[in-house]
């Protein structure tokens, strides 16, 4: 999801947030809102929060925590905490995160690749190393603005990884060498995942390893 969609999504949850509180009427010593709308505010709230940080960020169980009774002041409080994600998301502060956690995982991810070649498990080092390719394409999706879905028949659906390296090129991310041989790396796992064993030899992902390393330290 890009910036701009991550935006609009929690744009219609602050309007939601703040609909909630048109509702608000005094009930004995507390000042209550329409119970229904509230619950159907937190849950979409959480739900969105959890897919984006996870349920043991503090945003998340910040939000969980005191945003709990149908009332205004818990309203309140939910608004003030999406306006605050809002923010991280507006200053690419989510991009940064994300990076630093893709950093850290798929080094290990590239390190177990180096451990299989070198033990001589070529399929699945190159299986592993097109799965960091791939997630690594998204991320610069992310990065630059370009879509990792299309409308089809009112759905939303994923794009192909072949179509998201088109999609980069054409919007300026890298040249005309870098997405051909992308291609060629794709093309490679794609034999290894669906057992093209005798298409390729370990030299041949050797060299993959290599180049996905080095494109994934240069283009960010």
């Amino acid at each position: 999801m890009t910036t701009t969609e991550l935006l609009a999504r929690i744009d219609r949850l602050i309007t939601q947030g703040s609909e909630v509180l048109t509702t608000k009427r005094p009930s004995d010593f507390l000042t209550r809102v329409d119970t229904g709308l509230f619950h159907g505010f937190r849950s979409a709230s959480l739900s969105f929060i959890g897919s984006l940080y996870g349920t043991s960020h503090s945003f998340y169980t910040d939000f969980k925590r005191v945003v709990d009774n149908s009332l205004e002041n818990d309203t309140q409080r939910g608004l003030n905490i999406l306006k605050a994600i809002r923010y991280e998301i507006e200053h690419g502060w989510l991009i940064s995160l994300r990076q630093l956690v893709f950093a850290d995982v798929f080094t290990d991810f590239l390190e177990m690749a180096e451990h299989l070649l070198e033990e001589g498990y070529k399929d699945a080092a190159a299986v592993m190393i097109g799965s960091v390719l791939e997630e690594h394409l998204r991320q610069l999706c992310g990065n630059h603005s370009v879509d990792t879905h299309f409308i089809n028949k009112g759905d939303s659906v994923p794009k192909k990884a072949n179509l998201i390296n088109s999609d980069l090129k054409k919007a300026g991310v890298y040249g005309s060498l870098e997405e051909k041989q992308v291609l060629a790396w794709l093309a490679l796992r794609n034999m290894a995942a669906h057992g093209s064993y005798s298409e390729y030899g370990i030299e041949q992902v050797k060299l993959m390893y290599q180049g996905v390393l080095d494109f994934i330290s240069r283009i960010k």
